[in-house]
C-alpha cells in the first residue's frame, strides 16, 4: 500500500532517528513503520540514517558471539515464515504489512468499538506506556475537541480530516503536543480511518468526555 505522491505531512527527523537507532517505543515505532511503507521520502531519509549507523558499526571493534547466541539466532530465523509466504499472505491487505500484523489482516478484520457520534476505535496491543489505536470517523463527523498532555501522532490510512492546522490525507502524519488544541473533522465524501498513537491521555473540554475517558482509554 503506497500513496507517496500526495503526501504533504511527514515524520520529523527526531522520530526517524529514534526509530533507526531502536530507542522508539513500540506504539510509535508501529506508526513510523506504517508511514514509511507509504512514503518514499521518509523511507529514503530513514535509509540514510541507517547507512550512517552502519558506517559507525564498520569502524567499531566487533564483539565475539558465543556458540549459544549463534544457535539461538539461527533457530529464530528458521522459525519465521519465508518472505515469499509473508508477501502472499498480505497481498490482499488494504494496509501496510507493519500494521496488518497488528490487526490480523485488513481493515475488514478490525473489531471496532463505538465511542460516540458514529466514531469508532480499536485498541492495538503494544508494550509500554504509549497507546496505539485505529480510529474510524464517518465523513463529515468531528471528533471531540481536545488538547494534549503529551504527544499524539496521527497517520491517515484512508479518507482525510481537517483541523485548525491543515488538511491531512492518506499517508499524511500530524504530530500534536501540549501546544495544540484542535477538533479534527473527517472530510466529506469518504469515511476517515487513522492510526493514532499517544504517550499520555488527551485533555477533553467537556465533562461528558472527561467522564468516559477512563473507560475508552483515550
Amino acid at each position: 500500500m503506497k500513496n507517496d505522491k500526495k503526501i504533504k505531512h511527514h515524520l520529523s527527523e527526531d522520530l526517524l532517528m529514534r526509530y533507526s537507532n531502536g530507542t522508539l517505543c513500540e506504539a510509535f515505532s508501529l506508526a513510523v513503520a506504517t508511514h514509511i511503507s507509504m512514503c518514499d521520502d521518509c523511507r529514503a531519509a530513514l535509509e540514510s540514517y541507517e547507512a550512517v549507523g552502519g558506517a559507525l558499526l564498520d569502524v567499531s571493534d566487533p564483539e565475539e558471539m558465543s556458540d549459544e547466541s549463534f544457535e539461538s539466532v539461527m533457530a529464530l530465523i528458521e522459525s519465521q515464515p519465508t518472505q515469499t509466504t509473508q508477501i502472499l499472505e498480505r497481498a490482499a491487505s488494504d494496509v501496510p504489512s507493519a500494521l496488518s500484523d497488528y490487526i490480523g489482516g485488513s481493515l475488514h478484520d478490525v473489531k471496532w468499538r463505538p465511542i460516540g457520534l458514529g466514531v469508532k476505535q480499536s485498541l492495538l496491543k503494544t508494550s509500554g506506556n504509549s497507546t496505539a489505536r485505529l480510529l474510524y470517523i464517518p465523513a463529515g463527523t468531528a471528533v471531540p475537541h481536545h488538547s494534549h498532555n503529551g504527544n499524539e501522532l496521527t497517520l491517515v490510512l484512508k479518507g482525510a480530516f481537517e483541523d485548525e492546522v491543515a488538511r491531512f490525507g492518506p499517508g499524511d502524519v500530524e504530530m500534536a503536543d501540549e501546544d495544540l488544541d484542535h477538533q479534527p473533522v473527517a472530510v466529506e465524501g469518504e469515511d476517515c480511518v487513522c492510526l493514532a498513537v499517544t504517550d499520555a491521555p488527551l485533555k477533553f473540554q467537556t465533562f461528558v468526555h472527561k467522564l468516559v475517558q477512563p473507560f475508552l482509554k483515550i
